[in-house]
């Protein structure tokens, strides 16, 4: 049996801003130590966990990240925009990403006080390879109904994108002459980077989401794949203000939290896996 809570416990981030408030949760259980790669599938079970073991986890990860909320609330529009700025000239001037042929990337949304990627998608999408040397492939997320089912489309213009009933930007899933626009799970060739939003980081690889699981299903879903088609595993980096790195051992983990190869902030790329080791 889970034990009651036990007294409130101060989340301390790597690099908060003065002005944010004091930031707490309360720890429910042990958590367990972060992992390299997920090699489970996509419809594989959560690890043998009691339904109240489950239930701890599930509470300790809404209490993270309702104190990270506040956090990003508590950013300056200024701070944010001068993070925002470097973390993408962060990701624009690696070699790693200059090096990729195909990616997957979000679009960022500002309500949701995600890091901004609109520079990014603006750069792949000006690449030309008659005058750049190589264009990149992008597909951007669509999510599909409320069961975490999302698909990545291939884009070649922003108008490619229009809003949903949240007001976010995703492709629409047939072009202007109404073909269907390429699926990333059905490319003939691998994607060799996706650059991931999230909630929470820590310096182990450790990421959560907003809770629909949607990335983590569907990471899931190409690494099986490129396993199947003997493809490299893409490289998995997420974007991060200063405020949502927290240290080792906050973050709550089960065995559907798919781990980050490396973490992008505006102080620099933190490279976590081996693959990103060699990489980064």
């Amino acid at each position: 049996m889970i034990k009651n809570a036990v007294s409130s416990l101060m989340v301390r981030f790597l690099h908060l801003p003065r002005a944010a408030p004091t930031l707490t949760y309360r720890p429910l259980l042990p958590l367990p130590p972060p992992r390299l790669r997920v090699a489970a599938s996509a419809s594989a079970p959560l690890a043998a966990m009691s339904t109240a073991a489950q239930q701890a986890v599930a509470d300790q990860k809404r209490a993270v990240r309702s104190d990270v909320r506040r956090a990003l609330k508590a950013l300056s529009l200024d701070q944010r925009t001068s993070e925002d700025l470097a973390i993408q000239n962060n990701i624009l001037n690696s070699s790693w990403f200059k090096a990729s042929k195909r990616l997957c990337a979000y679009i960022s949304c500002a309500q949701l006080r995600e890091v901004d990627t609109s520079k990014i998608i603006a750069e792949v999408l000006s690449l030309d390879p008659e005058h750049d040397g190589q264009a990149k492939d992008i597909y951007v997320p669509r999510v599909e109904d409320k069961n975490r089912n999302m698909r990545m489309f291939k884009i070649t213009t922003m108008d490619d994108l229009v809003k949903n009933s949240m007001n976010i930007l995703e492709p629409s899933p047939l072009d202007a002459s109404g073909n269907a626009r390429e699926d990333v799970l059905s490319a003939s060739s691998p994607v060799d980077l996706f650059v991931l939003p999230g909630q929470a980081f820590d310096r182990t690889g450790r990421r959560l989401g907003r809770g629909g699981g949607y990335y983590d299903t569907f990471l899931m879903r190409y690494q099986e794949l490129a396993k199947e088609k003997g493809w490299s595993q893409p490289l998995l980096v997420a974007l991060s203000y200063s405020v949502q790195i927290l240290e080792e051992g906050i973050i709550p983990v089960n065995s559907t939290d798919v781990p980050i190869d490396a973490l992008v902030t505006s102080s620099g790329i933190i490279p976590i896996s081996p693959a990103a080791s060699e990489r980064v």
